[in-house]
Protein backbone atom coordinates (compact mmCIF):
# COMPACT_ATOMS: atom_id res chain seq x y z
CA UNK A 1 0.00 0.00 0.00
CA UNK A 2 2.86 1.99 0.78
CA UNK A 3 4.65 1.37 -2.61
CA UNK A 4 1.36 2.09 -4.12
CA UNK A 5 0.85 5.26 -2.61
CA UNK A 6 4.48 6.39 -3.14
CA UNK A 7 4.31 5.34 -6.83
CA UNK A 8 1.26 7.02 -7.73
CA UNK A 9 1.42 10.04 -5.16
CA UNK A 10 0.68 12.62 -8.52
CA UNK A 11 -1.60 10.84 -9.67
CA UNK A 12 -3.57 10.04 -6.28
CA UNK A 13 -3.26 14.18 -5.71
CA UNK A 14 -4.92 15.18 -9.12
CA UNK A 15 -7.91 12.64 -8.44
CA UNK A 16 -8.34 14.03 -4.88
CA UNK A 17 -8.25 17.85 -6.30
CA UNK A 18 -10.82 17.20 -8.66
CA UNK A 19 -13.21 15.47 -5.60
CA UNK A 20 -12.80 18.31 -3.76
CA UNK A 21 -12.93 21.30 -6.32
CA UNK A 22 -16.49 18.80 -7.29
CA UNK A 23 -17.72 19.82 -3.97
CA UNK A 24 -16.27 23.44 -3.52
CA UNK A 25 -18.22 24.36 -6.74
CA UNK A 26 -21.59 23.45 -5.51
CA UNK A 27 -21.10 25.89 -3.24
CA UNK A 28 -18.60 28.52 -6.01
CA UNK A 29 -21.57 28.49 -8.25
CA UNK A 30 -24.42 29.91 -5.07
CA UNK A 31 -21.58 32.60 -4.51
CA UNK A 32 -21.59 33.76 -7.82
CA UNK A 33 -25.24 34.86 -7.33
CA UNK A 34 -23.97 37.34 -4.90
CA UNK A 35 -20.51 39.02 -6.35
CA UNK A 36 -18.85 39.33 -9.95
CA UNK A 37 -16.85 36.04 -11.03
CA UNK A 38 -13.71 38.94 -10.71
CA UNK A 39 -14.86 39.78 -7.14
CA UNK A 40 -15.37 36.50 -5.86
CA UNK A 41 -12.23 34.74 -7.98
CA UNK A 42 -9.62 37.58 -6.07
CA UNK A 43 -11.46 37.16 -2.25
CA UNK A 44 -11.04 33.21 -2.20
CA UNK A 45 -7.41 33.59 -3.55
CA UNK A 46 -6.58 35.97 -0.85
CA UNK A 47 -8.22 33.82 1.70
CA UNK A 48 -6.21 30.72 0.65
CA UNK A 49 -2.82 33.17 0.57
CA UNK A 50 -3.28 33.91 4.31
CA UNK A 51 -4.15 30.27 4.97
CA UNK A 52 -0.81 29.45 3.04
CA UNK A 53 1.44 31.90 5.02
CA UNK A 54 -0.32 30.58 8.10
CA UNK A 55 0.63 26.67 7.06
CA UNK A 56 4.07 28.29 6.09
CA UNK A 57 4.90 29.80 9.82
CA UNK A 58 3.35 26.57 11.09
CA UNK A 59 6.02 24.59 9.71
CA UNK A 60 8.70 27.20 9.65
CA UNK A 61 9.15 26.61 5.89
CA UNK A 62 10.24 29.38 3.68
CA UNK A 63 12.76 28.23 1.34
CA UNK A 64 14.65 30.11 -1.05
CA UNK A 65 13.97 29.95 -4.47
CA UNK A 66 16.00 31.02 -8.02
CA UNK A 67 14.73 33.44 -9.82
CA UNK A 68 14.28 31.42 -13.46
CA UNK A 69 11.31 29.11 -11.09
CA UNK A 70 10.23 31.80 -9.24
CA UNK A 71 8.83 33.79 -12.16
CA UNK A 72 7.60 30.78 -14.14
CA UNK A 73 5.12 30.08 -11.55
CA UNK A 74 4.37 33.88 -10.51
CA UNK A 75 3.47 34.06 -14.46
CA UNK A 76 1.63 30.30 -14.12
CA UNK A 77 -0.28 31.80 -10.92
CA UNK A 78 -1.47 35.05 -13.45
CA UNK A 79 -2.90 33.39 -16.31
CA UNK A 80 -3.76 29.52 -14.68
CA UNK A 81 -5.35 31.59 -11.78
CA UNK A 82 -5.70 35.13 -12.52
CA UNK A 83 -7.05 35.07 -16.06
CA UNK A 84 -8.33 31.15 -16.51
CA UNK A 85 -10.73 31.01 -13.28
CA UNK A 86 -11.89 34.09 -13.83
CA UNK A 87 -12.39 33.59 -17.32
CA UNK A 88 -14.32 30.36 -16.60
CA UNK A 89 -16.67 31.92 -14.04
CA UNK A 90 -17.58 34.34 -16.61
CA UNK A 91 -18.30 31.50 -18.96
CA UNK A 92 -20.64 30.28 -16.47
CA UNK A 93 -22.66 33.24 -16.37
CA UNK A 94 -23.15 33.99 -19.97
CA UNK A 95 -23.34 30.23 -21.03
CA UNK A 96 -24.62 28.26 -17.96
CA UNK A 97 -22.23 25.49 -16.26
CA UNK A 98 -22.83 22.59 -18.46
CA UNK A 99 -21.11 24.49 -21.53
CA UNK A 100 -18.55 25.51 -19.56
CA UNK A 101 -17.45 22.59 -18.01
CA UNK A 102 -17.91 20.81 -21.31
CA UNK A 103 -15.29 23.65 -22.78
CA UNK A 104 -12.79 22.79 -19.55
CA UNK A 105 -12.35 19.39 -21.38
CA UNK A 106 -9.89 20.78 -23.77
CA UNK A 107 -7.84 21.77 -20.87
CA UNK A 108 -6.09 18.29 -20.64
CA UNK A 109 -5.54 17.83 -24.49
CA UNK A 110 -4.24 21.44 -24.63
CA UNK A 111 -1.81 20.88 -21.85
CA UNK A 112 -0.51 17.16 -23.06
CA UNK A 113 -0.01 19.21 -26.69
CA UNK A 114 1.89 22.23 -25.26
CA UNK A 115 4.23 20.05 -22.79
CA UNK A 116 5.00 18.14 -25.56
CA UNK A 117 6.33 21.43 -27.43
CA UNK A 118 7.97 22.87 -24.86
CA UNK A 119 8.73 20.14 -21.81
CA UNK A 120 9.45 17.50 -24.35
CA UNK A 121 6.95 15.24 -22.31
CA UNK A 122 6.39 12.64 -24.50
CA UNK A 123 3.22 10.24 -23.64
CA UNK A 124 2.96 6.64 -24.71
CA UNK A 125 -0.19 5.33 -27.18
CA UNK A 126 -1.73 3.84 -23.95
CA UNK A 127 -1.57 6.83 -22.31
CA UNK A 128 -2.76 9.17 -24.38
CA UNK A 129 -5.58 6.66 -25.15
CA UNK A 130 -6.51 6.74 -20.57
CA UNK A 131 -6.50 10.84 -21.73
CA UNK A 132 -9.12 10.53 -24.24
CA UNK A 133 -11.20 7.88 -22.52
CA UNK A 134 -11.22 10.31 -19.20
CA UNK A 135 -12.11 12.91 -21.41
CA UNK A 136 -14.97 11.17 -23.35
CA UNK A 137 -16.36 9.83 -20.37
CA UNK A 138 -16.26 13.13 -18.21
CA UNK A 139 -17.91 14.70 -21.60
CA UNK A 140 -20.69 12.24 -21.37
CA UNK A 141 -21.46 12.55 -17.89
CA UNK A 142 -21.27 16.41 -18.64
CA UNK A 143 -23.67 16.57 -21.43
CA UNK A 144 -26.40 14.23 -19.54
CA UNK A 145 -25.82 15.57 -15.90
CA UNK A 146 -26.06 19.35 -15.87
CA UNK A 147 -29.40 20.58 -18.39
CA UNK A 148 -29.13 24.21 -18.82
CA UNK A 149 -32.70 25.08 -18.77
CA UNK A 150 -32.45 27.21 -15.88
CA UNK A 151 -30.34 29.60 -17.57
CA UNK A 152 -31.22 32.60 -19.91
CA UNK A 153 -28.20 32.46 -22.73
CA UNK A 154 -27.86 36.33 -23.53
CA UNK A 155 -24.44 36.39 -24.79
CA UNK A 156 -23.08 33.02 -25.92
CA UNK A 157 -20.76 34.12 -28.01
CA UNK A 158 -18.93 35.78 -25.12
CA UNK A 159 -19.66 33.00 -22.88
CA UNK A 160 -17.72 30.35 -25.31
CA UNK A 161 -14.85 32.54 -25.69
CA UNK A 162 -14.25 33.08 -22.31
CA UNK A 163 -14.08 29.18 -21.92
CA UNK A 164 -11.75 28.47 -24.70
CA UNK A 165 -9.56 31.03 -22.48
CA UNK A 166 -10.25 29.55 -19.47
CA UNK A 167 -8.98 25.81 -20.91
CA UNK A 168 -5.67 27.88 -22.42
CA UNK A 169 -5.27 29.54 -19.44
CA UNK A 170 -5.50 26.76 -17.38
CA UNK A 171 -3.38 24.19 -19.57
CA UNK A 172 -0.99 27.12 -20.11
CA UNK A 173 -0.65 27.84 -15.87
CA UNK A 174 -0.01 23.77 -15.74
CA UNK A 175 2.50 23.94 -18.19
CA UNK A 176 4.49 26.39 -16.48
CA UNK A 177 4.14 24.98 -13.48
CA UNK A 178 5.60 21.65 -14.72
CA UNK A 179 8.35 23.56 -15.85
CA UNK A 180 9.46 25.25 -12.39
CA UNK A 181 8.95 21.69 -11.14
CA UNK A 182 11.79 20.62 -13.45
CA UNK A 183 13.71 23.54 -12.56
CA UNK A 184 13.96 23.40 -8.36
CA UNK A 185 12.53 20.86 -5.64
CA UNK A 186 10.24 23.71 -4.44
CA UNK A 187 7.24 21.80 -2.42
CA UNK A 188 3.90 22.37 -3.45
CA UNK A 189 2.76 24.03 -1.17
CA UNK A 190 5.83 26.90 -1.47
CA UNK A 191 4.75 26.82 -4.99
CA UNK A 192 1.21 26.90 -4.57
CA UNK A 193 1.78 30.16 -2.29
CA UNK A 194 3.58 31.95 -5.37
CA UNK A 195 0.79 30.99 -7.91
CA UNK A 196 -1.68 32.44 -5.95
CA UNK A 197 0.38 35.49 -5.46
CA UNK A 198 0.42 35.70 -9.36
CA UNK A 199 -3.31 35.58 -9.77
CA UNK A 200 -4.29 38.11 -7.18
CA UNK A 201 -2.24 40.51 -8.73
CA UNK A 202 -3.87 40.24 -12.01
CA UNK A 203 -7.16 40.39 -9.96
CA UNK A 204 -6.07 43.51 -7.90
CA UNK A 205 -4.82 45.00 -11.30
CA UNK A 206 -8.27 44.43 -12.59
CA UNK A 207 -10.45 45.52 -9.75
CA UNK A 208 -8.88 48.54 -9.42
CA UNK A 209 -9.55 49.41 -13.18
CA UNK A 210 -13.21 48.53 -12.40
CA UNK A 211 -13.91 50.00 -8.74
CA UNK A 212 -17.38 49.47 -8.94
CA UNK A 213 -17.01 45.71 -8.03
CA UNK A 214 -16.06 46.85 -4.61
CA UNK A 215 -19.59 47.68 -3.72
CA UNK A 216 -20.06 43.80 -3.78
CA UNK A 217 -17.51 43.36 -0.34
CA UNK A 218 -20.79 44.86 1.77
CA UNK A 219 -21.57 41.40 1.74
CA UNK A 220 -18.62 40.24 4.11
CA UNK A 221 -20.58 42.33 6.60
CA UNK A 222 -22.68 38.83 7.18
CA UNK A 223 -20.73 36.20 9.35
CA UNK A 224 -22.20 33.21 7.76
CA UNK A 225 -21.44 34.40 4.47
CA UNK A 226 -17.86 35.57 5.83
CA UNK A 227 -17.25 32.09 7.28
CA UNK A 228 -18.49 29.79 4.30
CA UNK A 229 -16.76 31.93 1.39
CA UNK A 230 -13.38 30.76 4.12
CA UNK A 231 -14.24 27.19 4.77
CA UNK A 232 -14.96 27.09 0.70
CA UNK A 233 -11.56 28.68 0.26
CA UNK A 234 -9.96 26.54 2.25
CA UNK A 235 -11.20 23.27 0.16
CA UNK A 236 -11.21 24.83 -2.97
CA UNK A 237 -8.44 26.73 -3.27
CA UNK A 238 -5.83 26.22 -0.47
CA UNK A 239 -6.35 22.76 -0.51
CA UNK A 240 -7.31 21.90 -3.77
CA UNK A 241 -4.64 23.93 -5.50
CA UNK A 242 -1.61 22.57 -3.38
CA UNK A 243 -3.00 18.90 -4.54
CA UNK A 244 -3.13 20.36 -8.01
CA UNK A 245 0.80 21.47 -7.48
CA UNK A 246 1.22 17.87 -6.03
CA UNK A 247 0.69 16.26 -9.23
CA UNK A 248 2.40 18.64 -11.55
CA UNK A 249 5.58 17.77 -9.74
CA UNK A 250 5.55 14.08 -9.21
CA UNK A 251 3.65 13.44 -12.70
CA UNK A 252 2.97 14.31 -16.32
CA UNK A 253 1.58 17.49 -17.07
CA UNK A 254 -0.86 15.85 -19.19
CA UNK A 255 -1.59 12.90 -17.02
CA UNK A 256 -2.22 15.71 -14.11
CA UNK A 257 -4.46 17.68 -15.71
CA UNK A 258 -6.25 14.94 -17.27
CA UNK A 259 -7.29 13.67 -13.99
CA UNK A 260 -8.01 17.24 -12.48
CA UNK A 261 -10.64 17.51 -15.15
CA UNK A 262 -13.03 14.35 -13.43
CA UNK A 263 -14.13 16.75 -11.00
CA UNK A 264 -17.95 15.82 -12.81
CA UNK A 265 -17.68 12.81 -11.73
CA UNK A 266 -17.82 12.93 -8.03
CA UNK A 267 -20.82 14.82 -8.43
CA UNK A 268 -22.83 11.84 -8.94
CA UNK A 269 -22.28 9.96 -6.14
CA UNK A 270 -23.62 13.35 -4.22
CA UNK A 271 -26.57 13.69 -6.40
CA UNK A 272 -27.10 10.01 -5.94
CA UNK A 273 -26.54 10.27 -2.12
CA UNK A 274 -29.69 13.07 -2.02
CA UNK A 275 -31.98 10.42 -3.63
CA UNK A 276 -31.54 11.92 -7.27
CA UNK A 277 -31.92 8.64 -10.32
CA UNK A 278 -28.70 8.07 -12.17
CA UNK A 279 -29.13 7.04 -15.73
CA UNK A 280 -27.48 4.15 -17.63
CA UNK A 281 -25.64 6.92 -19.74
CA UNK A 282 -24.45 8.53 -16.62
CA UNK A 283 -23.20 5.08 -15.17
CA UNK A 284 -21.63 4.49 -18.45
CA UNK A 285 -19.95 7.82 -18.29
CA UNK A 286 -18.00 7.28 -15.13
CA UNK A 287 -17.40 3.48 -16.61
CA UNK A 288 -15.43 5.11 -19.54
CA UNK A 289 -13.33 7.92 -17.38
CA UNK A 290 -12.81 4.82 -14.73
CA UNK A 291 -10.83 3.19 -17.67
CA UNK A 292 -9.37 5.68 -18.74
CA UNK A 293 -8.02 6.49 -15.39
CA UNK A 294 -6.98 2.73 -15.35
CA UNK A 295 -4.70 3.59 -17.90
CA UNK A 296 -3.22 6.33 -16.70
CA UNK A 297 -2.36 4.59 -13.72
CA UNK A 298 -0.85 1.22 -15.27
CA UNK A 299 0.91 2.51 -18.40
CA UNK A 300 1.92 6.26 -17.57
Amino acid sequence: MTLFLTTFQGELAALSAAFIWAIASLVYASFGKQMPPLLLNFLKSSIAILLILLTLGLRQEMPSLEMKPLVLLFVSGSIGIGMGDTAFFTSINCIGARRSLLLEALAPPLTALLAAIFLQEQLGIRACLGIALTIAGVTWVIIERMPDRDVSYQRPQRGILFGVLAAFSQASGAVLSRAAFVETSVSPLYSTLIRLGGGVAVLLLLLLLQRQHWQCLAGLRSRRFLAAITATSFAGTYMAIWLQQTALKYTKAGIAQSLSATSPLFILPVAWSMGEHLSFRAVLGVLIALSGVWLLFNFS
